[in-house]
C-alpha cells in the first residue's frame, strides 16, 4: 500500500496555493472552540484541494490524457473535479448515484461536466466510472481513495496550524477517508489530536478499526449523501491506528440537531456531513481548556427544511 507522508502534504499545498480559497476560522462558544469554515471553499466543499492537486499533479508529470479526467462521486467530489478540470480546461466526466441532490446535479452541469446518473448507491456509480475510464482512456480520479486527493485534503490542517498554532484537537467528519487521512497526516506532525466522527449507520472507519483491517459497512444516515461510502481506504485506516485518533460515532438524531444548532445561533447552512463533525465534538466532550476546532465541511444542501418547525 502506498502510504501517504507529510511531504506529500506540503507538495500539495505548493500545487493548490493561490488556487484555492485560504481557509477561513471563527471562534465558537469561546476562544477555546472554533470553526474551520471550510464549506465556503471554491464548489462548497473541502474537496477543491485534492481535485486541484490531482490535476495539477498529472499535468506536471504529463499522464493527464485528452479524454480528461473521470470520477464517480456522491456529488461533491464531482463538483470539485469538475470545477478544477474547468479551471484548468481539461474535460470532467462526472458519475452519480440516481438519487444525488437535484442542487449537486445541477451545478455539476453548470461546470460543463458529463453528468451521467447511474444506479442507487455509489458503489454501482463507481464501477460505471471504472468502465468508462477503460473504454475511453480518461483519467480515473476517485472521490476520497487516492493519495493525490487524501493529500490535498490534507492542506486544511496545514492552514488551520497557521492559523491555530495552539491547536489541541481537530474534529473531522469521515466517509470514505480522503479528508481523515490527509487532516491526520498533516495534524500529527504538530502534535494535534484528531477526532474522526461517524454516523451510527455509516462507520466504515470505525468498523475497520473494529476489525483491524478494512471492511464493507452497510450505509444508511440521513449524512449518506456524503458520508455513505461502504469501506474506509486503507490509507485512513492506517492513520486511524498510527497517530493519535478518537473514534466517533453519533446517531442521525444529534446529527440533524447540530445542523439546525448551526443555523439557529450562526446562521450558518451546512450539509448534515458537516453538521456530523459537530455533534461528534459534543459526544467526544472536550477536557476543561482543550483547544478544539470543528471542520465545517460542505455547504452543498437544500435550507429549506431549516427554517421548518424541527
Amino acid at each position: 500500500m502506498e502510504l501517504l507522508s507529510h511531504a506529500d502534504v506540503t507538495a500539495a499545498a505548493e500545487r493548490v496555493a493561490g488556487r484555492v480559497r485560504p481557509l477561513a476560522v471563527a471562534p465558537g462558544a469561546d476562544d477555546r472552540n472554533w470553526y474551520a469554515l471550510e464549506f465556503l471553499q471554491h464548489t462548497g466543499t473541502f474537496k477543491a484541494r485534492g481535485a486541484v492537486n490531482f490535476i495539477r499533479a498529472h499535468q506536471e508529470a504529463g499522464t493527464l490524457p485528452e479524454a480528461g479526467v473521470t470520477i464517480a462521486s456522491g456529488g461533491n467530489a464531482g463538483l470539485a473535479c469538475a470545477w478544477a478540470a474547468r479551471r484548468q480546461g481539461v474535460r470532467a466526466t462526472v458519475f452519480l448515484p440516481a438519487g444525488a441532490p437535484a442542487v449537486k446535479v445541477a451545478r455539476l452541469r453548470a461546470y460543463d461536466a458529463d453528468v451521467r446518473l447511474v444506479g442507487r448507491e455509489y458503489a454501482e456509480a463507481l464501477e460505471a466510472c471504472r468502465e468508462h475510464a477503460a473504454g475511453s482512456g480518461a483519467l480515473a480520479s476517485h472521490a476520497y481513495d487516492h493519495p493525490l486527493i487524501a493529500a490535498g485534503a490534507g492542506t486544511l490542517m496545514e492552514e488551520l496550524h497557521g492559523r491555530l498554532p495552539d491547536l489541541d484537537t481537530v474534529v473531522v467528519s469521515v466517509g470514505g477517508g480522503g479528508l481523515f487521512a490527509g487532516v491526520a497526516t498533516s495534524a500529527q506532525r504538530y502534535g494535534v489530536r484528531v477526532v474522526a466522527v461517524e454516523p451510527e449507520r455509516c462507520r466504515a472507519l470505525n468498523a475497520a478499526l473494529a476489525a483491524g483491517e478494512v471492511v464493507d459497512v452497510p450505509v444508511e444516515s440521513v449524512a449518506a449523501d456524503a458520508l455513505g461510502a461502504r469501506r474506509v481506504t486503507p490509507l485512513a485506516l492506517h492513520a486511524a491506528q498510527r497517530y493519535d485518533v478518537c473514534s466517533v460515532l453519533v446517531p442521525d438524531t444529534e446529527i440533524v440537531r447540530a445542523r439546525r444548532d448551526l443555523w439557529e445561533e450562526h446562521r450558518v447552512a451546512v450539509e448534515h456531513a458537516a453538521a456530523t463533525a459537530l455533534a461528534g465534538l459534543r459526544a467526544y466532550g472536550p477536557a476543561e481548556g482543550e483547544r478544539t476546532a470543528v471542520v465545517l465541511c460542505g455547504a452543498n444542501t437544500d435550507p429549506s427544511d431549516l427554517t421548518r418547525p424541527a
